[in-house]
């Protein structure tokens, strides 16, 4: 049997069509959106629960909720402790794993596709998500590590920049919440919180299941009506709140590292934009590529101030951030800002030549392939293309929609996204 990996550079060759995998998708009996790819090239199942259940829910004073509500789901459920489990799923070979973001709670598994295999660890999963105990002294034990985790977070002067950096340009919105939590949300957290927060966000209209591997259409719905019986129905998440622009801004915060840190942020785009294109073509040009991107080249190439410098946008449900981001000698903060934010002004002005914008295109069409190359890369885009409500022809399409981008279209979405006027800066280091 050939290799995935040998499948795709068989497709890249001249003169091959690149074909991209069939995307199912259908609601389950009670409400969840299901996305599923069908492969057999290996005997595995990969799938992911994603909920509309994450930071950018956290309650105001409770900021680590939704993390800890996450964490908490397999530390048990009826008589199964977190020991028994982990056993459960280890003894058949299979691997779960729980995370939560700003906009996304995740829980993942991986399992063989027997039937000895995936029914049992298919049947705990649904168990630990629908109906999790949240003992109290897991709760605590894991209180404990969060804050432990969150004291190591801020030991990093990068992490103090992000964190400073979506608190200046969020504001009051939910996405300027830390996604591990601060110190006084954790320690305000009780069992009944996460039991609250449960019933209300882990319901299966707030659910999108993302299946990719060895099975059929009808094993496939059957699954993923297991994963989601036992859920209550209930309602979608509300709509989180429009984002607003902030005026550009500039914090430095001392802090004792050898290096400073600096980032930039501008509001900028949903995940349902269709600009996305064409700013993803942009962003490429200007600190998406690597060492063929204009920050890069000016700030490292030329100058030496960093050993790398780099920018992307980050979309989300509601307007994500333009990132730009670098680490410098702290005797050489000052310069390396200015030359930052110069190549930035100076490419909203002009745009990218034609030149920049062939070889994106080719560099980002080329390196489609590689993001779906894998079953876990796969279902990783699946849970994307659900949660954020995109085309089921997203995959079919990427390419041709990237390709059919202008150069005026990448300009015109660059101008009308991003301004100086709302760029916000942090600092975090010694300098001056």
């Amino acid at each position: 049997m050939m290799r995935p990996i040998l499948i795709w550079l068989l497709l890249l060759l001249p003169g091959q069509s690149l074909a991209s995998p069939v995307v199912h998708h259908w609601l389950t009996e009670n409400g969840a959106r299901v996305y599923f790819i069908e492969t057999h090239t290996l005997p595995m199942v990969d799938m992911r629960m994603v909920f509309d259940a994450a930071g950018a829910r956290d309650p105001a004073d409770r900021n680590g909720l939704a993390m800890l509500t996450n964490d908490m789901l397999v530390e048990g459920f009826g008589n199964f402790d977190s020991k028994a489990i982990a056993e459960g799923f280890e003894d058949r070979g299979a691997v779960i794993s729980t995370s939560s973001l700003r906009d996304m709670a995740i829980v993942s598994l991986r399992t063989l596709s027997a039937p000895k295999y995936l029914d049992p660890v298919t049947d705990l999963m649904s168990q630990l998500v629908s109906k999790p105990s949240f003992p109290q002294d897991s709760l605590e034990r894991e209180r404990a590590r969060a804050l432990q985790g969150l004291d190591h977070a801020l030991q990093n002067p990068g992490t103090v920049a992000k964190r400073k950096l979506f608190s200046t340009a969020y504001a009051d919105h939910p996405y300027a919440n830390f996604a591990i939590g601060n110190r006084e949300g954790l320690n305000a957290i009780s069992r009944h919180d996460l039991v609250d927060f449960h019933h209300k966000h882990y319901v299966a209209s707030n659910l999108v299941i993302a299946l990719v591997g060895d099975l059929d259409m009808p094993q496939a719905k059957a699954l993923a009506n297991k994963l989601s019986s036992r859920l209550e129905r209930g309602k979608r998440s509300a709509p989180l709140p429009s984002v607003k622009q902030v005026d550009a801004g500039e914090t430095r915060i001392e802090f004792p590292s050898t290096q400073s840190h600096i980032m930039l942020a501008h509001i900028a785009v949903k995940r349902s934009d269709p600009l996305n294109f064409a700013l993803k073509l942009g962003n490429h040009a200007l600190g998406g590529g690597g060492f063929q991107s204009r920050l890069m080249d000016e700030i490292r190439e030329k100058r030496g101030l960093s050993y790398g410098a780099y920018s992307y946008f980050l979309p989300m449900q509601e307007k994500g951030p333009y990132l730009a981001s670098l680490q410098t000698k702290n005797e050489k903060v000052d310069e390396a800002l200015k030359v930052m934010r110069d190549v930035i002004r100076g490419y909203l002005e002009q745009g990218p030549t034609q030149e920049e914008i062939d070889m994106a295109k080719n560099n980002i069409t080329g390196g489609f392939p590689l993001t779906i190359d894998s079953n876990k890369k796969m279902v990783g885009t699946l849970a994307m293309m659900g949660f954020y409500d995109l085309p089921v022809d997203y995959l079919d399409t990427y390419v041709d929609r990237i390709n059919a981008v202008t150069r005026k279209q990448v300009i015109d979405a660059m101008q009308s996204t991003l301004s100086m006027d709302g760029m916000v800066t942090v600092v975090v280091g010694k300098g001056k």
